[in-house]
């Protein structure tokens, strides 16, 4: 964790405040101990808190805190120690209960969940820090706190205020359109339109009059005249899906227009300006069409001038979370609905590989909803091909692998008789890691259970 942030323990229940205090101290963590009543007068800067965890022992009125939490702070994730929250409880109040923690507490389920808080808040961040100048929307429909997210971000915001062509590689569902329309929102063309246009979902004979417009009678059926995107999209972002589609033929009229930016409806000798930006995307490597002479070498390089990779889902797992949480923001908007999923739920859709991306992510919680409206769901409830994956593991990396980590004193112990290395050694370094090896052992002596561990190291 980051050694500025600490977290809120509240209960009214004393011996049950202090063993949490005590728990969390022996994982290395600041806490701020307070009671339902005066925890406002403990905190004297908000923006430090890492996480609220909420006894609900002896707490009376447990939807009134969480309720004060929430509007004292929207943006704060709060943990709740027990049985698992009430499905009644408000949307905006489900969507800040990030985790439940089960007793006794274990120290992988603890250290797990803190690690989550953190990437909700660092997401937070990203929100206010990076689109302070900016409108919300960028980092609301692009949510991540993964590095890969954050390198598509950083590119989206360098790209956007030139006009260089952008080709948007990834597989299909990665948002390969959303990241184009937030180029297309943060560029100087904003007040413009943005034109999409699935290159391989229309017909070969008809993308021409698609893309260029036609004229009255310039072929069979053409009873009036009519603009292309290429027109609709003048003074905008045309954005060309699926671009390693396009018919060989049409790639060739294509590069005419990139190159000399001016077009001619079908059936006309008018040359029309091209004063429109393009963005392409494609799920297919282009390089190896181009081998397979299924894609133009001179369009390729005409398109690539600035290429940004969106993502697969199973290279930024640790999103998945976040992204949850937004997609079901978005149905509550949309569909005057709800959806919360438990801990565990979550944890097992971190397991599935995705071959479907965010759109299959989408598609599930649409379902969950439909399937349970303002209800709750557990792993149980979940499609079968999620129950099979091993929650066991640990899903949200950790700052260290602590089972990489070898026996403690085996460099320096009596029965290792090695001179200190030539080089010398890191003596902080040493003792740290000394420190989690003797950490280690306790928990597994003691099943993983922290304040058994606690006890026996004291």
């Amino acid at each position: 964790m980051r050694r500025d942030y600490k977290v809120l323990i509240i209960d009214d229940d004393v011996d049950k405040r202090h063993d949490v205090e005590v728990i969390l101290d022996f994982l290395g963590e600041e806490s701020i101990a307070a009671t339902s009543t005066d925890w406002q007068s403990k905190i004297t800067d908000p923006a430090t808190l890492l996480t609220a965890i909420i006894c609900k022992s002896k707490i009376t009125s447990l939807p009134d805190l969480l309720k004060t939490l929430v509007e004292w702070r929207h943006s704060l994730p709060i943990l709740v120690l027990g049985d698992a929250p009430d499905a009644d409880l408000p949307s905006a109040i489900k969507r800040s209960i990030v985790g439940q923690i089960q007793q006794p507490l274990k120290y992988a389920q603890v250290l797990n969940l803190l690690h989550h808080c953190q990437a909700c808040q660092e997401n937070n961040e990203i929100v206010d820090n990076e689109g302070l100048n900016r409108p919300v929307p960028l980092f609301r429909s692009m949510v991540g706190s993964s590095n890969a997210m954050r390198q598509v971000r950083n590119l989206v915001e360098q790209v956007a205020v030139t006009d260089a062509s952008v080709l948007i590689l990834g597989e299909s569902g990665t948002g390969k359109e959303v990241c184009a329309r937030n180029i297309h929102y943060h560029s100087e063309r904003r007040e413009k339109p943005f034109v999409p246009i699935n290159c391989g979902a229309i017909p070969a004979d008809l993308l021409e009059s698609e893309l260029f417009g036609h004229e009255k009678g310039a072929f069979t059926g053409a009873i009036t005249a009519r603009a292309g995107r290429f027109e609709l999209a003048n003074g905008g972002t045309l954005f060309l899906d699926e671009i390693g589609d396009m018919p060989m033929a049409m790639q060739v009229k294509l590069l005419r227009v990139l190159q000399e930016r001016v077009f001619e409806r079908v059936g006309s000798n008018k040359s029309i300006e091209a004063n429109v930006r393009i963005i392409a995307a494609t799920h297919r490597e282009l390089e190896h069409e181009i081998k397979n002479n299924n894609f133009r070498e001179d369009l390729f390089y005409r398109l690539n001038v600035f290429p940004i990779e969106m993502p697969a889902m199973r290279e930024r797992k640790e999103d998945i979370p976040l992204l949850v949480n937004e997609l079901i923001t978005r149905i509550e908007k949309q569909q005057k609905k709800s959806i919360h999923f438990l801990p565990t739920a979550i944890e097992a859709l971190c397991q599935y590989d995705w071959p479907g991306n965010v759109r299959e992510l989408a598609n599930l919680i649409e379902r969950m909803a439909i399937m349970y409206p303002n209800g709750m769901v557990d792993v149980a409830e979940l499609p079968k091909k999620f129950k099979q994956a091993d929650i066991s593991q640990t899903i949200i990396p950790t700052k260290a692998d602590l089972d990489e980590q070898e026996l403690l004193f085996n460099t320096f112990s009596s029965e290792n008789n090695s001179l200190l290395p030539s080089a010398g050694i890191d003596l902080k370094e040493h003792l740290i890691k000394t420190e989690c090896n003797i950490i280690r052992h306790a928990l597994d002596e003691c099943d993983g259970v922290v304040a058994r561990a606690a006890d026996y190291l004291s």
